[in-house]
């Protein structure tokens, strides 16, 4: 900083730029969905690197497990000096049995297990000066795309899943549905959203800023977002782009015109990662915290 020069109260902004830098910030997403609908390779195309779990060895087949499992991995991205300690939580096993009664329990344990050791730190009478933050910031959940309306097992697990958590849909390799089957499905998912009255991400209550407002309902209209994932790239006009090539032509991932994926990576990382963050510490957590108090 130099000294004797300008002074003005947007020097504060700089100020809080420079220390976050410093620091760094946490961001934990969690992904759930049935196997096969290409969870990993979102995450892995979202960040641009190889952040999510791969179980399987190349060439081995991966075991479905019988139960619901949740595995977490955490990596520390720094991208222009930024920091950012990024956790992946996976759920391998659900909804892939028989009998997928409460396969959703571990998920909300989970989920709470991180609102308790968070409450366990703030309510002690030396606390840390930093927190460690493992909340659950954003859950992304994968519609397997059938065309149809929402299983009653999506239905039922946004429903409990959206009072303690931020829930995302999107439609998983939407690159299966024609545009016309696309626009259909997404009515169809809007339409049992709201008979439902499960609150999806962005909630319309917490919209406060009539810019803030606006620019949610413009998202409100697309969501569920239908998105294509791919760890590739391929040669497109002399330009390499992530994509799945096919026989008929090369779905570009970060193409509007073919998927998306620019949508959701907007919301989850460029415009509301913030937002989400606070809705967890201010809504979600609150809400855990004033219950256990009351418990206790």
């Amino acid at each position: 900083c130099q000294l004797f020069g300008y002074v003005g109260i947007e020097a504060v902004l700089d100020q809080m730029k420079i220390k976050t830098m410093k620091t760094g910030f946490e961001f934990n997403i969690m992904v759930v969905g049935q196997s096969g609908l290409g969870k990993s390779t979102m995450v892995n195309t979202l960040f641009k690197s190889k952040v999510s779990r791969k179980a399987s060895q190349p060439g081995q087949e991966e075991r479905i497990p019988k139960t619901v499992q949740l595995q977490s991995v955490t990596h520390v991205i720094e991208e222009k000096g930024v920091k950012m300690k990024l956790t992946v939580t996976d759920t391998p096993g659900f909804g892939d049995q028989i009998n997928n009664e409460n396969c959703w329990d571990p998920i909300i344990k989970y989920i709470n297990e991180q609102y308790e050791r968070y409450l366990r730190e703030e309510i002690l009478i030396t606390r840390k000066r930093k927190i460690p933050d493992t909340r659950v910031h954003g859950c992304v959940y994968f519609v397997p795309p059938t065309g149809h309306w929402l299983r009653p097992l999506d239905l039922e697990f946004m429903r409990r899943l959206s009072k303690i958590v931020n829930v995302v849909p999107v439609i998983a390799k939407a690159d299966t549905l024609t545009l016309e089957e696309r626009a259909e499905f997404k009515q169809r998912i809007q339409e049992d959203l709201k008979t439902h009255a499960i609150s999806v991400y962005p909630q319309e209550d917490f919209d406060q800023d009539p810019d803030d407002r606006a620019l949610n309902d413009r998202i409100r209209e697309k969501i569920p977002f239908a998105v294509v994932g791919a760890d590739q790239e391929h040669q497109v006009n002399g330009k390499r782009v992530l994509g799945r090539k096919t026989k008929w032509g090369i779905i570009e991932v970060e193409n509007p015109a073919h998927c998306e994926f620019p949508l959701l990576r907007d919301l989850l990382i460029r415009s509301h990662l913030q937002d989400l963050k606070d809705i967890t510490h201010n809504v979600h957590y609150e809400s855990y915290r004033v219950r256990r108090l009351n418990e206790s």
